[in-house]
């Protein structure tokens, strides 16, 4: 196991990058502590494989230094750092069985043979592969392949890390989750540090005590799943995390808090504080679908549904337009015009849909403002002398 950390690390394709769109990686520092299990969450393109492969020493970054244990391995092979590591497509050997694919790491190292049969036993039970052992690797399907190359690289328990690049893309739906609980519980019993790359949330939240999340060659935000979902830290993970999105809006700034169109929200006095002392472009409010209360009194009894409608957050009820229901089974989606702005909200399966006109309201507590993309935050201590 190793502590992993990046330090001033950036990394172009281009051999003189003249500007920070041609940087796959922008710089950066990260640290991914020893023994965690952590996922690498973020569209394609976000530059995950990269990092991934500069972590392994497949590649080398154009600056900074990757450091094992406080050790620089830049110049390091992955073999030197002692890294096992998992594609997002099999790599086994066609020509040997299943259980020799197992045994050629332990072998290599020059393990005694009965260690071998242990180790190779062990792994084979976690990823149920026992019925396949004298099989040859070339008769086996995709998904076996992969649990083989997944086998691969957990058979070896003296590993720096294990690096995971999207290892269930191959894998067929009803598996993933399987092997999802698997590789977790392989993560407890060893304490094997593991970095797991992917762009589905669900495997990233399944698998992971802690998600960076990426966008645009940057980490925008390393957390819990929960702290990912209740307090984006920027708006591309409250759009990219949850199902749908958070719900953003482009709001300006007016007396006590911001408005679009004809709303108005209040804010509270720290957090108006806060905005006015920062120097930025662009604003925006930001709640998820889970978090927009809906009253049952129908929109259509408030008054003023088109006139300018002034409510702290937390206080009375905005009247919106229904669009559309989407029922999903065990909850619906209820898509609203709120002042000529889209609005999502969650409903329980049970929960009255309103028919023409809804009255929705947002919790002061889930209610995020943003500058220019990252989240607005005040100090603690101002927040609890406020809310006293």
């Amino acid at each position: 196991m190793a502590e992993i950390r990046l330090q001033n690390l950036a990394h172009s394709y281009s051999r003189t990058p003249s500007s920070a769109a041609e940087y796959a990686i922008r710089e950066m520092n990260h640290t991914w502590e020893q023994g965690g299990a952590y996922a690498l969450l973020g569209p394609s393109g976000c530059g995950k494989s990269t990092l991934l492969n500069i972590i392994s020493g497949l590649l080398s970054p154009s600056h900074g230094q990757v450091l094992f244990d406080s050790r620089v391995v830049n110049d390091l092979t992955p073999q030197m750092r002692n890294i096992a590591q998992v594609f997002q497509f099999p790599v086994v050997y066609d020509t040997m069985t299943v259980f020799d694919n197992l045994a050629f790491p332990l072998r290599n190292q020059g393990m005694a043979e009965p260690q071998v049969l242990s180790k190779v036993h062990e792994i084979a039970e976690v990823l149920d592969l026992h019925p396949l052992l004298t099989k040859k690797a070339s008769n086996l399907s995709a998904d076996e392949k992969q649990k083989v190359s997944m086998g691969r690289g957990l058979v070896r328990d003296d590993v720096s890390a294990i690096l995971f690049d999207e290892p269930l893309t191959v894998i067929d739906p009803h598996l993933k989750w399987k092997l999802r609980r698997k590789l977790k519980q392989i993560h407890e019993q060893f304490n094997i540090t593991m970095i797991y790359v992917t762009h589905d949330q669900l495997e990233a939240s399944t698998f992971a005590d802690k998600i960076a999340v990426m966008y645009g060659g940057q980490i925008v935000q390393f957390g819990t799943p929960r702290e990912l979902f209740e307090r984006p830290s920027h708006t591309f993970v409250g759009y990219f995390i949850g199902s749908p999105g958070m719900n953003l809006i482009e709001v300006e700034r007016c007396a006590d808090g911001v408005c679009f169109a004809n709303t108005r929200l209040s804010l509270g006095a720290a957090l108006n504080q806060r905005l006015d002392s920062l120097d930025y472009q662009q604003l925006k409010i930001g709640i998820r679908p889970e978090f927009v209360h809906l009253w049952d009194l129908p929109g259509s009894d408030l008054p003023g549904a088109e006139s300018l409608v002034e409510v702290a957050a937390d206080s009375d009820a905005f009247s919106a337009e229904v669009v559309h229901v989407e029922d999903l089974g065990t909850y619906k989606i209820l898509s609203l015009n709120l002042d000529g702005q889209p609005l999502k909200v969650r409903l329980q399966e049970d929960q009255v849909v309103p028919r023409h006109r809804a009255s929705v309201s947002f919790s002061a507590q889930w209610l995020m403002v943003y500058a220019d993309d990252f989240l607005v935050t005040v100090d603690a201590q101002e927040a609890r002398h406020e809310s006293a």
